[in-house]
């Protein structure tokens, strides 16, 4: 079973039980979610009226219409065909125009060469297997200095496991690490219901693919969850990258 195949499933309920998408939504932060702080806190996109704003992974839409709430002009891609069905929904519900496409995140023939300003990921690169040729298409697109901001999950965060905890919304267990944070690869994870693939990549190695691809990463933040019932040690869940373009 693919992550697409999950996320189809996912966005299926979604609509079933919420409508199109969710209506349990707040538009208050473009890196929503208990494992990220508010755009209001990072500040790391800058103004972004009349910015045209390349999202990789769009998932239902939230991210995009909080951008259009600010002043872009978001440009979506999505690897689920019914993920970016429900983010076209949502728009259109909410009254916002975005552009939203569906297929591989490297694919953006679509897109002139430096024609974007900035490009946005959160979370939807943990689970690309060929993240030098995302990055490559990315830096084709961006303007010259446009910066690329993207959330990745926290490496650490994927080889440690709680012994005999469960998933649950209390985690009990002692933590233990379960495998080496220097042995990249893949690793399977749950989330609302499904499982998914994620790409294991040290720190290191996501910074290699960025300079590989012309990128200078400027700034580089590790965020553990700020709503955490987990009663253990705080741990990072969430790198978060701010590169720029380089080169003409």
């Amino acid at each position: 079973m693919t992550n697409i195949e999950a996320w189809d499933r996912i966005a299926a309920k979604l609509v079933a039980e919420a409508g199109a998408p969710n209506d349990q939504i707040s538009y208050g932060s473009l890196f929503g979610g208990n494992d990220l702080p508010s755009e209001r806190d990072l500040r790391l996109l800058g103004n972004l009226n009349a910015k045209r704003v390349l999202e990789l992974g769009c998932g239902t839409g939230h991210n995009a219409i909080a951008l259009v709430r600010q002043g872009a002009k978001p440009i979506a891609i999505e690897t689920s065909e019914q993920l970016a069905a429900c983010a076209r929904r949502l728009a259109d519900r909410e009254q916002t125009r975005i552009e939203v496409h569906t297929g591989d995140l490297a694919d953006l023939a679509f897109l002139r060469a430096e024609s974007v300003d900035i490009a946005l990921s959160t979370g939807a690169l943990g689970e690309n297997d060929d993240l030098d040729r995302v990055f490559r298409q990315v830096h084709r697109v961006l303007k010259p200095n446009a910066m690329f901001v993207a959330a990745m999950p926290h490496p650490f965060s994927l080889c440690v496991t709680r012994e005999g905890g469960g998933d649950g919304p209390l985690p009990l267990g002692q933590l233990a690490l379960t495998r080496s944070y220097l042995d990249e690869g893949t690793v399977a994870v749950e989330r609302m219901g499904e499982t998914f693939t994620l790409q294991i990549r040290s720190l290191a190695s996501t910074f290699a693919a960025f300079s590989r691809a012309g990128f200078g990463v400027d700034q580089l933040l590790e965020l553990a969850p700020v709503h955490s019932s987990d009663p253990g040690p705080r741990l990072p869940t969430t790198v978060l990258w701010r590169a720029r373009r380089e080169g003409q």
